[in-house]
């Protein structure tokens, strides 16, 4: 009994946000993966709203385009496509900035991590969307024109409220991939939560202490996520029957 908690003791000193514990580096590691999680999803979404409306209303050869760029991104291993991404992205703007005259570009890791999980979560952002857009009643756009509704506005006022109730679940996996999709950037050296749990680990040799908070930290980050996704997901579908209501 004694051991145990001064295993618990020790425990918790490795994890204070006071030195020498080790929390504020995890908090820290934390905040930049949400912070990339965000601007990743958010990226995700411009270019899956694009990229669904191209596949479907687009001509023959934007279709193809898109086409490629899903297949290409949901075929290749994620971890594959960030090392790629990332070290052809940044060598290719440090290349242009010499042509143009300027030195080498420092590319901020935030800014990396956004781009190359941007690029990622689109592709699958495009398909998700796709599909909703599909299951939205073909009544309410062809009323929507009925009404002479140009293109943009039947598209914020009738398209993506309807689909929402559609896209909502297919989102909400997709945010919980980019929370997670942001370990892999520890590859490239960027200080996210998984580099951070990795980095005190060693420093102490309690791995088993370390990487049970970096899971609990994701499980809570998955909670509330789910809280807010079913929130939202509610709302969506608003005015719409229940499913004990339909099976009734």
């Amino acid at each position: 009994m004694i051991l145990e908690w001064l295993g618990l003791a020790e425990s918790a000193a490795l994890l204070s946000l006071s030195a020498p514990g080790w929390g504020s580096n995890l908090l820290r590691g934390l905040a930049n993966s949400l912070q990339i999680a965000f601007g990743a999803f958010g990226m995700g979404l411009i270019i899956g709203l694009f990229g669904a409306y191209g596949k479907l209303y687009g001509g023959p050869i934007l279709r193809d385009l898109l086409a490629i760029y899903t297949t290409v991104i949901r075929a290749v291993p994620e971890l594959v496509l960030i090392l790629i991404l990332y070290y052809v992205g940044t060598d290719l703007i440090n290349k242009l900035a010499l042509m143009m005259g300027y030195g080498r570009v420092e590319i901020s890791g935030v800014v990396a991590g956004i781009w190359v999980l941007g690029i990622v979560q689109g592709a699958y952002a495009t398909e998700i969307l796709r599909g909703a857009i599909q299951a939205v009643p073909p009544g309410q756009i062809e009323a929507a024109r009925a009404y002479g509704m140009p293109a943009l506005m039947t598209m914020r006022r009738v398209t993506i409220p309807a689909m929402m109730a559609f896209a909502t679940p297919g989102l909400s996996n997709l945010w919980l991939i980019a929370t997670k999709d942001t370990a892999l950037l520890a590859v490239v050296g960027f200080n996210e939560l998984t580099l951070e749990t990795k980095q005190a680990a060693s420093s102490t040799r309690a791995y088993f202490t370390f990487f049970l908070a970096a899971g609990g930290l994701y499980l809570m980050v998955t909670l509330c996520s789910g809280v807010i996704f079913a929130r939202i997901e509610k709302w969506a579908r608003r005015g719409q029957p229940s499913l004990k209501e339909g099976s009734q």
